[in-house]
């Protein structure tokens, strides 16, 4: 407990690793409608391929930027340095390594 708050009871915050009820939380979404899908593909598909590859390194930084948000939002409790190797711990597992 920290600060009068209950812990986030999450399998990776040492505050909460070893608790009995820390679980992995799964949420499922749903996909909402996307109908301008079609018309952003046709739009990629224009582009040359330098414009194509800079929208793809900005589509990348804009989610690790969003990732870490999320992660600093849901562990407040956190040092810079925890978060640091909490983010780096949390993308090696996104990380493709299949190439």
């Amino acid at each position: 407990m920290l600060d009068g708050n209950p812990p986030c009871r999450d399998i990776d915050c040492p505050l909460c690793t070893g608790l009995p009820q820390a679980r992995v939380r799964l949420r499922i979404m749903a996909l909402k409608p996307q109908p301008n899908h079609a018309i952003y593909l046709e739009a990629l598909r224009r582009m040359p391929p330098r414009q194509r590859l800079a929208k793809a390194f900005e589509l990348s930084e804009n989610t690790r930027q969003l990732f870490r948000r999320g992660l600093r939002r849901r562990f407040p409790h956190m040092s810079e340095e925890e978060l640091d190797r909490l983010y780096l711990k949390r993308l090696s597992l996104c990380h493709n390594r299949n190439y």
